[in-house]
């Protein structure tokens, strides 16, 4: 097993008792390290359901599962099963549904969207829907929430209307939240935390069970997780962390670099291990990222990346007039490796700081004939048909739940229009009943039209079907036969702008319901209604597509969005001021959070350079239109540290495309002459 493992590695794997750091620099093999360790301590005599392992994306934990097991070899499946491998929030929500009864019964889980829902509501209440993005305002309640604040005691910037508006909705948003017996994706870690804090009893049964933490991306986790994590390690402290403070790019949704940084303190003893040995990139990949690094203002521990694969081009810093060049550069650049040198499109990857810059380069790509997809895009989860029949199925499992009734009470039409909601609203608020119970009640609502009553009706009787069907033939059938009865897919048909379209929306539904029928399956339990219950909040943890995509094609990505990922060849694109870094970190502001601010950005910039195994080019502008006016460009501080050795500097005169047009319009003039002088 540990022939595989490089000495640092070898260290991290055998390290024994007490709490164990590992600064795992990028393509250093941390996820090896991790799985090892796990099977190691398994050989070793340690019960397998007495190791944790936390991760940020469901797809870490199963893939790190999968190679448990082949490392355990005979028998490794069963082990590796026993072994709790999920995300925080995933293993939160199996803390409480265990904890129940200590927590005060049964709970719904709000999604982001669910989150997003709520907000609106709340917003359009104080009469402020139009002016505020609900995203936003949820972005600031979901720090305050991760902080432990309470009402009244969010931070408030002078002037910010934002901070304004969530000091206000912040306690209706919790006691909404308890209205709807819901608990939101923030609680199932601070929840947890509060439960653990109250009940030593409760904790010691955790503290008990577990006596290995090991946690990944350990840089990316935030005060609440922290706290967690510091009840679970209990008296043991067998805790063993794996991260890079390199790669430190979530601030902005609340993650602390800190965390990592202040490991020994938190952990005193602790044994620190650097991986620095990096099996993804070339030397000169290397040499940038390095070089990059090195200027961080706010290190505390330094890596420095090394290799056994020698050689490869210099990276490449390319200099385009404007934006459209750039585009057309790159574009023109990659269609060349795919015809010219037989690259397969997924190999390569065009990576940005903001969403806003891909268009430029899509078109482009559109223009050569170039295959891509763009990532960071919708999610599966967050697509509406999808979030619509998922809606249905939490009211037919909870009828209390409000959010999910106001996204489907008049979806697909049934006459129950702004009004009539309305109405319906205001009864339920004078009688003191929920608004499922004014629905099915709503013959006795003074006011409401014919169709409206006839609608009501219609939502009743829908959902009093699928509970029973849910009981007789399953959630999968219970499902299907839901969307058939409120004819989904005739709706979809009506309200998209194509036949294409139709058919990929209807594709998604069908993809959830398959994935309902292939989970169910798995499992054998008589009470289905129960069995739903747990999927749907399961769904709320989850993003991905249910089968991932496998097209060979170029991937367009932002910084954030590529983390995790690499390829051949990286186009890192808008180098400059304002872009990289972003322009936000670059206003003065009257907080000492813009230095912090800059460093997250230099961080973000080396997670774009290591995700480059064999090639790296780097382009800017000289200038960009704002405002209808031509601006001049400055490159990005961080093209200044860069090592000139292993850069190669270009600079591009005009349009590829343009040029290669004027080449053969000079050609046929040129023959045309030629024709004439033999006249």
């Amino acid at each position: 097993m540990a022939a595989k493992l490089n000495p640092a590695q070898k260290r991290a794997v055998e390290h024994g008792e007490g709490p164990l750091l590992v600064l795992a620099g990028a393509g250093s093999g941390k996820t090896r390290v991790l799985v090892h360790r796990i099977a190691r301590l398994v050989a070793r005599g340690v019960p397998a359901r007495a190791i944790v392992a936390l991760t940020f994306t469901n797809k870490a934990a199963g893939e790190m599962r999968t190679r448990v097991a082949s490392l355990l070899g005979k028998g490794g499946t069963a082990a590796a099963r026993e072994v709790t491998l999920a995300t925080f929030h995933a293993f939160g929500l199996g803390v409480l549904l265990k904890e129940k009864t200590a927590l005060g019964g049964a709970f719904t889980v709000f999604d982001q969207g669910d989150q997003i829902g709520l907000v609106k509501e709340l917003l359009r209440r104080v009469d402020a829907g139009k002016r505020f993005d609900a995203a936003a305002v949820v972005a600031r309640i979901s720090r305050a929430k991760n902080a432990f604040l309470r009402p009244g005691e969010l931070p408030e910037r002078t002037g910010d209307e934002y901070d304004e508006v969530a000091q206000e909705l912040y306690p209706r948003y919790l006691e909404a939240l308890r209205g709807f017996r819901a608990l939101d994706f923030d609680d199932l870690v601070c929840e947890v935390v509060r439960l653990w804090e109250r009940r030593k009893d409760v904790v010691a049964r955790w503290t008990e069970r577990f006596s290995h933490v090991l946690v990944d991306e350990y840089q990316d986790t935030n005060h609440a997780q922290l706290r967690m994590l510091l009840q679970l390690a209990g008296t043991r402290r067998n805790v063993c962390a794996v991260g890079d403070d390199d790669q430190a790019i979530y601030g902005w949704r609340g993650a602390e670099v800190r965390n990592i940084l202040e490991f020994e303190e938190h952990f005193p003893g602790a044994r620190v291990i650097k991986l620095e040995q990096n099996y993804r990139s070339r030397t000169p990949i290397l040499a940038v990222a390095n070089a990059v690094a090195a200027k961080r203002a706010d290190a505390r521990y330094t890596k420095t990346l090394f290799t056994e694969r020698e050689g490869g081009d210099r990276v490449l810093s390319v200099v385009a007039p404007d934006p459209d060049v750039e585009a057309a550069w790159v574009a023109a650049e990659i269609r060349r490796r795919i015809k010219d040198e037989g690259a397969r499109p997924h190999e390569l990857a065009i990576l940005y700081r903001s969403n806003g810059q891909s268009r430029a380069f899509e078109e482009s790509l559109r223009t050569h004939g170039v295959a891509h997809r763009v990532v960071g895009g919708q999610q599966f989860y967050e697509r509406k048909e999808v979030k619509d029949v998922l809606a249905y199925l939490r009211v037919v499992v909870n009828p209390r739940d409000e959010i999910s009734l106001r996204r489907i009470i008049n979806y697909p039409a049934r006459g129950l229009g702004a009004q009539s909601v309305e109405r319906i609203e205001l009864t339920a608020a004078q009688h003191g009943w929920t608004l499922w119970q004014a629905v099915s009640r709503a013959q006795a609502i003074d006011g409401l039209s014919g169709g409206a009553l006839e609608g009501c009706d219609a939502l009743a009787a829908t959902v009093e079907k699928a509970k029973q069907e849910l009981g007789k033939v399953g959630a999968a059938a219970a499902a299907r036969g839901l969307c058939d009865g409120v004819r989904l897919k005739a709706d979809l048909e009506a309200g998209a702008p194509g036949a294409a379209a139709a058919a990929h929306r209807w594709q998604n539904v069908e993809a959830l319901l398959a994935s309902i029928a292939r989970n169910e399956a798995r499992d054998t339990g008589p009470d289905r209604g129960r069995w739903l219950a747990g999927y749907l909040r399961a769904m709320a943890l989850e993003t991905s597509e249910p089968e991932e995509e496998t097209d060979d094609v170029v991937t367009l990505s932002t910084l954030h969005g590529s983390k995790g990922l690499e390829f051949s060849v990286v186009y890192l694109v808008g180098c400059e001021e304002g872009l990289l870094p972003h322009a936000r970190t670059l206003e003065a502001r009257a907080t000492d959070a813009a230095p912090q601010d800059i460093e997250e950005e230099r961080r973000l910039f080396y997670v774009g350079v290591t995700r480059a195994r064999e090639a790296l080019i780097l382009t800017r502008c000289k200038a960009r239109v704002a405002r209808g006016k031509r601006v001049p460009r400055t490159p990005s501080r961080f093209l200044a540290d860069l090592p000139a050795e292993h850069v190669e500097e270009r600079e591009i005169k005009d349009d590829p495309v343009k040029t290669t047009e004027a080449m053969g319009q000079s050609a046929g003039a040129l023959l045309a002459a030629l024709e004439g002088l033999g006249e």
